[in-house]
């Protein structure tokens, strides 16, 4: 698993999970607004499957 989630990607990505996850514990968003994990699990993990199977990379090299 190398890392292909980089930059501004990871810190937007981290954001967004996080912004989504929020709206639903204390707004009582949409159920499906839990989406939030994924994008907040590939910022952290520096690693998006989707990204590898289209062969982008957004880490400095």
């Amino acid at each position: 698993m190398r890392a292909n989630v980089g930059g501004i990607d990871k810190i937007l990505r981290i954001i967004l999970g996080l912004a989504l996850m929020a709206w639903t514990l204390f707004f009582q968003g949409p159920l499906w607004a839990w989406i939030g994990v994924v994008p907040l699990a590939t910022g952290l993990f520096n690693f998006c499957p989707v990204y590898r199977l289209l062969g982008i990379n957004t880490c400095r090299r």
